[in-house]
């Protein structure tokens, strides 16, 4: 009996200074504090700011207004050049309209006094054309009267010739009188004149007056019908008048302004676009809103309710309650041992809850820079061993720490004889 007695505080002896050893001989940290990033507010424009009371630690949801930038005094220079360069454009854009419906009123002018000219012209050719066919004709039949006349008178004279010689001249055959090959020389007949029609002496007066005639009436058939397709031959013109010779121009000139103007109204209206645009950014320099960037927790108050402040400065930091992590510090054989994605326990200090998580940064010894945008900065201490970083996300999860973050514990990385009873507790 007495022996298993001895045996059995040997066996007891033995585990407790295995469970003694094995606790202190796991890998642990010395100290670990929940962390999270900080989200620095800055403002969007220039101006005065009005920023409401707000407690720190107070929670806030993405998107909520913080605060609100005023400038009663925005830059709105390049909304007054535009507004200048709109109006000179809207100036040149209504002149070219103007001088464009005057040429066009111009143009239409021209155009009914090159109709007038015209059918007056057209009018005075049929006129004088009227006139030389009339003129033609009396020349005609007064030729035509004197031929008959003398024809008649050399009828008498050959009757009444009793002069046997001048019978025996006389060629046989020869019809009552008339002219002889040898009356007829020199003679001709008017042009468009039938065989029976009399022939006339050249030099005649009458046949130089037939053929002026009969030119004057085929130059004026040939300028009416010229007249009639738009085309004037008489002279002193060139193919047209005066008024449809500038009727043209100005429509070369038309479509030269036509063209100014579709440049002109393409420029406005880029000008509208970029007024607008200009006005829209005019209102935003006016007043902005200062939107909570994360769902968190004031942290930081930088700015003052009223304060003049410049685009760009710090008013608000928040920290970010949806992005918990553990930051802690452990020896170097430990940390020696450590990989990225090793699991971990996170145990809370002063709950004894314990949150599983991984093994996401091995930063190593003094790695003070990679904390100027956390909410924890570390201890000297810290900073002398090797710097690690945890994913805990039951941290987020768990409804009752409401963003625990500063909250300290510790860390393990291997398992202990004693989590048995931890769990259980």
């Amino acid at each position: 009996m007495r022996i298993a007695r001895l045996v059995l505080g040997a066996v007891i002896v033995i585990v407790a200074l295995w469970v003694i050893v094995a606790e202190q001989m796991a890998g642990a940290s010395a100290n670990a504090v929940v962390n999270a990033r900080l989200s620095t507010l800055r403002t969007p424009i220039a101006g005065e700011i009005d920023l409401p009371d707000r407690a720190l630690g107070a929670t806030v949801t993405e998107g909520e207004a913080l605060g609100r930038m005023v400038d009663p005094r925005p830059d709105a220079v390049r909304l007054n050049d535009l507004e200048m360069e709109r109006a000179f454009a809207a100036a040149e854009l209504e002149r070219l309209e103007s001088l464009a419906a005057g040429t066009h009123d111009v143009i239409l002018s021209l155009e009914e006094r090159s109709a007038r000219f015209t059918a007056r012209q057209i009018a005075g050719l049929e006129l004088r054309l009227a006139h030389a066919r009339d003129r033609l004709r009396l020349l005609e039949a007064e030729a035509e009267a004197e031929a008959e006349a003398e024809a008649e008178a050399e009828a008498e004279a050959e009757a009444g010739a009793e002069s046997v010689s001048a019978a025996a001249r006389r060629p046989p055959g020869r019809p009552g009188g008339g002219d002889t090959p040898a009356d007829t020389e020199g003679r001709t007949r008017p042009a468009g004149a039938g065989p029976d029609d009399p022939v006339l002496a050249v030099g005649d007066p009458v046949t130089l007056a037939q053929s002026r005639a009969r030119e004057e009436v085929d130059i004026l058939e040939n300028a009416l019908a010229a007249a009639r397709e738009g085309v004037f031959v008489g002279d002193g013109y060139n193919d047209a008048p005066n008024a449809e010779q500038r009727r043209v121009e100005l429509e070369t000139v038309l479509d030269g302004l036509e063209t100014d103007l579709a440049a002109a109204r393409t420029r406005l209206e880029a000008l509208d676009a970029r007024l607008t645009a200009a006005r829209v950014t005019v209102n935003r320099m006016s007043a902005a809103d200062i939107p909570a960037t994360v769902d968190g927790q004031v942290w930081e108050v930088l700015a003052a309710d009223g304060e003049r402040l410049q685009r760009g400065e710090p008013v608000l930091r928040l920290v970010d309650c949806d992005g918990l992590f553990v930051t802690l510090s452990v020896t170097e054989s430990v940390y020696n041992d450590l990989r990225i994605g090793e699991a971990a326990e996170f145990r809370l200090s002063g709950s004894g809850a314990v949150y599983r998580g991984t093994v996401t940064r091995l930063a190593g010894s003094g790695a003070s820079g990679i904390y100027g945008n956390l909410a924890v900065a570390p201890s000297a201490e810290h900073l002398e061993r090797y710097d690690v970083a945890l994913s805990v996300p039951g941290l987020v999860d768990d409804p009752d720490l409401q963003c625990p973050v500063g909250r300290t514990g510790r860390v393990f990385f291997e398992t202990r004889p004693l989590d048995w009873l931890r769990d259980r507790v």
